[in-house]
């Protein structure tokens, strides 16, 4: 913030208590004359002094759900005129020039119904706050404004810093930016026979809402405005009927339909207001109810859409949603980092899914275990701690692969050394071109391929899965993890003395 501050007001200092509570006579609401026009001309005379032509809105307001103001409300919150696209101009980052600037500083002490930061960079700012108070913050110390401003029969003091300087709700939140992942995410979610709700806040209580299906994604997404909070609902319900009955007793909600010509209407309503606005349902496509109360109704997921740089300046923040946890999550993985979870399903085909932090991940079946299994149960069970590898993060589809195979010792180059040796092991497997041994002592032993051309048919003996074959390592391929065995050639090393395993 910049590092001279000044609160301005009507109100003589000296006429203050020792609580610094105001005791004298002027009138906390504006005349619309005289001290008005002082105070425009005081915030002209410090942008002039500071050499700022222009300035930035950001986090815009527009009315609210109570007024606390002693002035009546205005049609179009002040803004009418100043904002040729309509409401939606009026958005974080607009720059204005000064002219409207003082518009806007003007409707604010008014009461009007719409409030914004006014800031030029980290040089110059401009808050009003309630009872006609006015905080301007300069990098220079203004010297001359300041004068000015007290011949403008204003009262300047100089004050460390607005109570109306921006702080975050969650200095730690990370914020999900609307980028090339959250769209691909939301074509993805947006399925041939899915269409999902697009809510686009671009300022504080105002707000659009679009009916998204995989046709119209990127149409209303070049329709945005510019740093706007994106939250992404499912679809509304075409049994209006139902979503009525959703209705609360009492409470905020807000009631969103889609009208028989399309077009989506939204607004915010208490139990005194139900019955006048579902009458005006009667006819609509479809319908929903959101609880305005925190943490009652979430969207799937949120975001806040980036300059066209990509760069996030928004500096407002969405409510958290589990899948906007999910993304937050995400973002800390990479592939090849070793994580611990716990297993928490295995699938009946096979997967086996494991908690990391609150997040499902899933392991497929080979990356599972290096050794011979025949179900996932034989190497990990529910309930079990695990240490696993990221295979690979899927922001898209919003997945995690995860690998015990990948953090266990290779034992094939051991079994590699056995070449030669001669074992007995059961007969696991009978195919048309020969028969399978566990050529290892241990249930997940490996197991190697007797051709049929390296049985010793000259006993007669007919082998059958269960028994036990005398069989010799005859070669190990690294490459394809295959062991080819001999009987025949067992037999021959039996019969010159060799031992067998």
């Amino acid at each position: 913030m910049p590092p001279f501050v000044y609160r301005i007001t009507k109100f003589d200092p000296a006429h203050r208590d020792e609580r610094g509570h105001y005791t004298g006579a002027e009138d906390t609401v504006g005349d619309h004359g005289p001290v008005e026009e002082a105070y425009l001309a005081a915030v002209a005379a410090f942008a002039e002094a500071a050499g700022i032509d222009q300035l930035e809105i950001r986090e815009p307001q527009i009315g609210g759900f109570a007024r606390f103001g002693l002035e009546p409300s205005v049609d179009n919150y002040g803004l009418a005129d100043l904002f040729p696209a309509g409401p939606a101009g009026f958005h974080d980052g607009a720059l204005v020039p000064i002219a409207v600037g003082l518009e806007l500083v003007r409707s604010m002490l008014r009461d009007n119904g719409a409030w914004c930061r006014l800031e030029a960079g980290e040089a110059f700012t401009v808050h009003v706050g309630w009872d006609q108070y006015l905080y301007i913050g300069s990098n220079l110390p203004c010297a001359t404004a300041l004068a000015r401003t007290r011949a403008f029969g204003l009262f300047p003091e100089r004050i460390d810093a607005s109570p109306y300087d921006f702080a975050p709700d969650d200095a730690a939140y990370v914020q999900r930016p609307a980028d090339a992942d959250f769209w691909a995410h939301l074509h993805w979610t947006v399925s041939p026979h899915r269409a999902v709700y697009l809510e686009e806040v671009f300022a504080a209580n105002a707000s659009r809402w679009h009916r998204l299906t995989p046709d119209n994604i990127e149409t209303v997404r070049s329709q945005l405005a510019p740093r706007s909070q994106l939250a992404v609902w499912p679809d509304l319900l075409t049994d209006v009927d139902t979503a009525v009955a959703a209705l609360p007793g009492e409470g905020l909600v807000e009631i969103v339909w889609e009208g028989e010509d399309g077009q989506i209407t939204s607004t915010v309503v208490d139990e005194t207001q139900f019955e006048a606005v579902t009458s005006q349902l009667v006819g609509a496509r479809a319908a929903g109810v959101v609880s305005m109360y925190a943490g009652e109704d979430l969207p799937l997921f949120t975001a806040v859409l980036p300059d066209s740089d990509g760069v996030l300046r928004a500096r407002w923040q969405t409510e958290p949603t589990p899948g906007d946890r999910d993304w937050a999550f995400l973002k800390t993985l990479r592939r090849g980092q070793v994580v611990t979870g716990t297993v928490a399903t295995i699938a009946s085909f096979g997967v086996t899914f494991v908690d990391i932090g609150g997040f499902t991940a899933m392991i497929n079946l080979p990356e599972l275990s290096r050794r011979p299994f025949g179900h996932p149960s034989d190497v990990v069970s529910v309930g079990q701690e695990v240490t696993a590898e990221v295979l690979g993060v899927d922001m898209v589809r919003e997945r995690v692969q995860l690998s015990l195979r990948a953090l266990q010792e290779d034992p094939w180059p051991q079994v590699a050394q056995r070449i030669g040796e001669v074992v007995i092991g059961p007969v696991t497997g009978i195919v048309p071109f020969g028969v399978f041994v566990r050529v290892e002592d241990r249930e997940d032993g490996f197991h190697g391929l007797v051709p049929t051309s390296e049985l010793d048919a000259s006993s007669g003996d007919v082998v059958e899965v269960g028994n036990s074959l005398t069989v010799k390592i005859i070669d190990v391929d690294l490459t394809r993890r295959r062991i080819l065995l001999s009987h025949v050639q067992a037999l021959t090393s039996a019969a010159e003395g060799r031992p067998c395993d």
